[in-house]
């Protein structure tokens, strides 16, 4: 929601906007909710959902599975490569997960401090 205020939204509509993206990240049930109070997959979609609020083309994450389980990393994935689709979104993304990272459409792999 903080995003939209500073473009100059009002209240309302940026409470609207943080709403329909939660939804769609399935949090809808979780609106009301501080952050202490989510999971740790929670909270990653509500960091992504922050980011994607205003619309933009390009979403930059670094390690968006790292501090989470194996089922909820790949929800997440799925989140980002679904995002991916559904919005012509470009991500560029920085992981140790090598599953996450086969399933981009272009890897680059850094080794002591080179592209290799």
């Amino acid at each position: 929601m903080i995003p939209a205020l500073i473009s100059g939204y009002s209240e309302r509509e940026s409470s609207e906007m943080a709403s329909a993206i939660l939804s769609q990240m399935g949090l809808k049930d979780r609106l009301s909710h501080r952050v202490g109070e989510l999971s740790g997959g929670e909270q990653q979609r509500v960091a992504i959902a922050r980011a994607l609020i205003m619309g933009p083309q390009l979403l930059l994450a670094d390690e968006p599975t790292g501090n989470l389980d194996k089922a909820t990393g790949d929800d997440i994935t799925r989140l980002l490569l679904s995002l991916n689709k559904s919005r012509d979104l470009a991500l560029v993304i920085a992981t140790h997960n090598m599953e996450l990272a086969q399933q981009m459409s272009k890897q680059l792999l850094l080794v002591d401090g080179r592209f290799v």
